[in-house]
């Protein structure tokens, strides 16, 4: 017996949720602009989300994991799994906290601050072209995003 979801939800409840829902848009917005800024970024061999964590990190002092998790909405475990490829490559370091040894402390390698620099200017560049795609509400939008925090 094969059962359709179809006549569950109504049609034009389906096409309210297309057209309005708040998170599908948002995420649909954030996958295309993640894969715009990948391709961007690949000649220095970073993602977006690298770019990001990088950029969280190029602080003159070390930042703790709950620091940094905060900083990128992101949970702790999360940022650990993101961290290991950055850490293999040399481009930050994790280290115990001195002052409670159950912490532990992000900084950037002089090879992260390399990679890092390489990046700005693509970044840069992708991003005054998304400025430009989003054709003078980018400030409103961004300023609307985080309210939502």
């Amino acid at each position: 017996m094969r059962v359709s979801n179809a006549r569950a939800i109504p049609p034009k409840t389906r096409g309210m949720v297309r057209d309005q829902c708040w998170c599908l848009h948002v995420q649909r917005a954030a996958r295309v602009l993640a894969r715009r800024f990948d391709e961007a970024l690949r000649p220095v061999a970073l993602n977006n989300g690298q770019f990001s964590l990088l950029m969280a990190l190029s602080q003159p002092a070390p930042a703790s994991i709950g620091a940094i998790a905060t900083l990128l909405s992101m949970d702790r475990t999360t940022l650990t799994a993101n961290l290991k490829p950055l850490e293999r490559r040399q481009l930050v370091t994790i280290a115990t906290d001195p002052n409670d040894r159950r912490g532990r402390l992000l900084a950037l390698t002089p090879l992260g601050l390399a990679a890092l620099q390489a990046a700005l200017p693509i970044w840069e560049r992708t991003q005054k072209e998304v400025e430009q795609q989003l054709d003078g509400v980018s400030a409103d939008l961004r300023r609307a995003l985080r309210g939502l925090h």
